[in-house]
């Protein structure tokens, strides 16, 4: 494993295990995979893992499999408050608290405002009293280091970089979104600052794995035989400012193919063989995509059960793979579930759009998709189905 620095110098691995899309098992997460693959990791050289209060039953298991490992104190943990839902310092308090007794812990080595969009979020904090908070979390030793994710435009996210004296921060940040959301100008202004630099949904929602076949040809091509990932991930660890690359790993067989990675890739690994196939897989999902949903499921729950970010990878497939090949597939998980989840239920209340990271039309391209995805044979198919076969 390949280490970059903290703030105060500590050695961050630059692989990280995002804890947001454990395997599950039913409604659950599966708990044993989930700690096995864990244990791996962290036995492994990874020591930064990351979670949130709002990722479902998340930090309940990341605790539980720590303290059944032991593997505690080998690692730097990572959790969220959920700042949009705070009102005063009584539940930011409240909230700290719960997630301390959830990780089975007594301090978070990395607290994290979760998910800024505005400027506005962060006078609000200011507002209830939060430097003072924070300051005396970092004095008694329950937060080490304080820093902030983002999910809005360019300038907002600097104007929240100078706003305060932020020990690390957290982006989207892959070769599609290169520009997008902070992109690099955020992320070269934060290492200009001297901060650590996180990297959330670098192979954007596994968009970046599951590449077109017109790319995965691309690639093909290159006697290196890079895979999709090791492609998206080495552009990431080329960059000086790139502290840590959070993954979100399911299965052994990611977690090793990340790790043997992540102990090669350096910076300057990325050369100019390595950006022209880049830059051709690039050109290739711009011609294909027509959602640039990333599936971290903010938008959910819908109040009327419609499973957006189902229908948008759905939508996407169709134009990235073969049409009915997707939608056949949607039929089965999605429109014959005993609760439907058709986009034909939303009330346009904006629920969503109001907290997607990527900002979304998300009421107008749900109209699109279902109609994309759902054509009048299908859609008639499936109401008579539904009636015989429901999951």
């Amino acid at each position: 494993m390949i280490y970059r620095k903290d703030r105060a110098g500590r050695p961050i691995s630059q692989l990280g295990f995002g804890c947001m899309r454990f395997a599950r098992k039913g409604n659950a997460i599966d708990y044993e995979a989930a700690r096995d693959l864990l244990a791996y990791a962290i036995e492994n050289g990874v020591n930064y893992l990351d979670t949130a209060y709002v990722y479902p039953g998340s930090e309940e298991c990341v605790g539980r499999a720590l303290e059944e490992t032991g593997l505690r104190d080998r690692i730097n943990l990572a959790t969220k408050l959920p700042q949009y839902r705070m009102k005063n310092l009584q539940q930011v308090e409240k909230t700290f608290q719960e997630e301390l007794a959830r990780l089975r812990t007594d301090r978070i080595d990395f607290y994290l405002m979760h998910m800024f969009t505005t400027f506005a979020e962060w006078e609000n904090l200011e507002k209830m009293g939060i430097r003072d908070w924070i300051a005396g979390k970092k004095a008694e030793g329950s937060v080490r280091n304080i820093g902030f994710s983002f999910h809005g435009k360019t300038d907002v996210f600097l104007q929240i970089l100078n706003a305060y004296d932020w020990d690390f921060c957290q982006i989207q940040y892959n070769y599609l979104d290169e520009h997008s959301q902070a992109g690099r100008t955020g992320l070269e202004a934060a290492a200009a600052r001297g901060i650590p630099v996180i990297i959330m949904e670098p192979l954007r929602g596994g968009r970046l794995v599951n590449l077109p076949e017109k790319a995965l040809c691309v690639l093909a091509e290159d006697p290196r035989g890079l895979s999709p990932a090791q492609l998206a991930l080495r552009w990431l660890w080329d960059q000086p400012g790139v502290t840590c690359v959070l993954s979100g790993m399911n299965s052994l067989e990611m977690v090793k193919e990340n790790i043997r990675t992540a102990s090669e890739a350096e910076v300057g690994c990325f050369d100019e063989t390595d950006r022209a196939v880049m830059e051709k897989v690039r050109t290739i999902f711009r011609e294909k995509e027509k959602v640039g949903c990333t599936g971290c499921r903010y938008c959910m729950p819908c109040p009327k059960g419609v499973d957006i970010p189902g229908l948008f990878y759905y939508y996407n497939l169709m134009y990235l793979e073969k049409k009915w090949p997707a939608r056949m597939d949607y039929a089965s998980i999605i429109g014959l579930h005993k609760e439907p989840a058709f986009a034909t239920q939303c009330v346009g209340c904006g629920k969503c759009e109001s907290v997607c990271p990527q900002h979304l039309p998300i009421r107008e391209k749900l109209k699109e998709a279902d109609k994309a995805v759902r054509p009048w044979p299908l859609k008639a198919g499936l109401s008579i189905a539904r009636k015989f076969v429901v999951k």
